[in-house]
């Protein structure tokens, strides 16, 4: 028999709004599922425009929703990244190595996002503490 979960909402503390909200289940064993965390600016909503900073803007924006919802980077498991542009991925390895030094599962994927000045995203699951 399938097991019921409980699904909770978690959004972003303060700053502008994720394409997507994040959840955690509601079990005993309490796991977080972020997605559409995008380079945008944490305080203005802005997108911004060099690679290297809409990184750093995504990997934050992850840190915020992962705080509201009782997790931090530290327990992340799984990471799934989409890039633009395959050639991206060198740069983007460099800063992502500075968020998690203990390198958790992840899988990088190139897409076409639906606005052209998008550049990388980034979704996890990790557990709450």
């Amino acid at each position: 028999m399938p097991t019921q979960i409980t699904w909770n909402q978690v959004g972003p503390l303060g700053g502008s709004s994720l394409l997507s909200p994040a959840y955690v289940t509601a079990d005993a064993k309490k796991l977080v599922f972020t997605s559409g965390c995008v380079g945008t600016d944490p305080k203005t909503g802005t997108l911004a425009e060099e690679l290297d900073q809409q990184v750093r803007n995504a990997l934050e924006n992850l840190k915020n929703v992962l705080k509201a919802s009782g997790s931090s980077i530290d327990n992340v498991l799984k990471v799934l990244l989409f890039v633009a542009d395959g050639s991206f991925a060198a740069p983007v390895n460099k800063i992502y190595q500075e968020y998690f030094p203990g390198a958790p599962a992840r899988s990088c994927i190139v897409v076409s996002f639906p606005d052209p000045k998008l550049k990388v995203e980034l979704e996890c699951i990790a557990q709450t503490l």
